[in-house]
């Protein structure tokens, strides 16, 4: 019998740790590979910075409440936060589609209306792509290239021991928006008359089906000069991410759950669900906020910026990462952090 082993027994960043652990980089160029949020490559005097997603239909969205002009700008966006998660500028977009003949051309031009005003709101050009039929559903892979000053990019694996750790925006409100579609779909479902309840959740909702990415961030850090010693951006919920710079950088970390950024509008939906904000925050994901480590020299120019907030500091290996409450007491941060904060 030969042996098989389930992808699931690995999980999604054993499987990429297995399938990329032999690659030995052969050219000059290449500079930085897989394992943090994009690839670096140099070319003539910038270097550049490449990152790849895919997005499959019914498993990162749901059309039944995505629109296709949204789901256009959010395919792109997703991807540019990646770029700047590695302190680069995006320059180009390459698309490719998988589509099935459930899709006609005015749907299809519907989804490149939001890709090209992505492309517009960040300065982008969609320089290729490609289209394939798939024999059902909605298969999405975009490629994004960028640019850097030679050795400005910034990986997710040299923070340094008392680092600030410092988030942008604010967190979980992508999740509660997530609660409320599919609420409303199950509704939908069931009783396809009934009108979706969704009013005053514009906030949340917006925040899941058209996300933006922190252009501004990257261009206020370079305007300070502050180089971040690491960073990517916040996709997994935050303490699945600060722990990927907490493995990779080899340290651990204390945050403080009084500091994280939650705005009203979430909190009060959170409360709908009868859920509490901080386990969204820390473990909701899609936010596509940017999560960094600086020097605490710098924290006199982060403060100046009311879009971040600094939420913690980076500690040494032998301390393990945690969370301190509201209530003072410490837990252990895991990816699944929240579970553990009942007082």
């Amino acid at each position: 019998m030969e042996q098989r082993t389930e992808i699931a027994s690995l999980g999604e960043f054993g499987l990429i740790d297995h399938l990329t652990k032999n690659i030995e980089l052969q050219n000059v160029s290449s500079l930085l590979g897989v394992g943090d949020d994009a690839a670096v490559i140099d070319h003539f005097g910038k270097q550049t910075v490449i990152t790849t997603d895919l997005l499959i239909e019914g498993v990162h969205f749901d059309l039944i409440y995505t629109p296709l002009k949204h789901l256009g700008y959010k395919s792109v966006v997703v991807n540019l936060s990646d770029i700047y998660a590695m302190n680069a500028m995006p320059t180009q977009v390459i698309l490719a589609l998988g589509v099935s003949n459930r899709f006609s051309v005015e749907a299809l031009d519907e989804f490149y209306e939001g890709v090209y005003a992505a492309c517009e709101a960040y300065g982008v050009d969609l320089v290729g792509g490609d289209t394939s039929s798939s024999q059902k559903g909605f298969i999405i892979s975009v490629t994004a290239i960028g640019e850097v000053a030679p050795d400005n990019y910034v990986k997710r694996s040299t923070a340094k021991k008392g680092d600030l750790i410092c988030v942008s925006g604010d967190l979980g409100a992508a999740y509660v928006g997530l609660l409320f579609m599919e609420r409303e779909k199950k509704i939908f479902i069931e009783s396809p008359g009934v009108q979706p309840d969704l009013e005053n959740e514009a906030y949340v909702i917006g925040k899941l089906l058209k996300p933006e990415a922190r252009k501004d961030i990257v261009q206020f850090l370079a305007e300070a000069g502050i180089v971040p010693t690491a960073m990517m951006d916040v996709s997994d919920g935050l303490s699945s991410d600060v722990l990927h710079i907490c493995r990779q950088s080899n340290l651990g970390c204390v945050l403080y759950e009084e500091k994280i950024p939650i705005a009203e509008e979430m909190k009060r939906a959170a409360f709908k669900f009868q859920i509490d904000p901080t386990a969204c925050a820390l473990s909701g994901g899609e936010d596509y906020e940017l999560l960094f480590t600086i020097p605490q020299s710098e924290y006199d120019k982060i403060v100046l910026n009311e879009q971040i907030s600094v939420v913690g500091y980076m500690t040494g290996p032998e301390e393990k990462p945690g969370i301190i409450t509201k209530g003072g007491k410490r837990h252990p941060l895991t990816a699944q952090g929240w579970t553990h904060l009942k007082e």
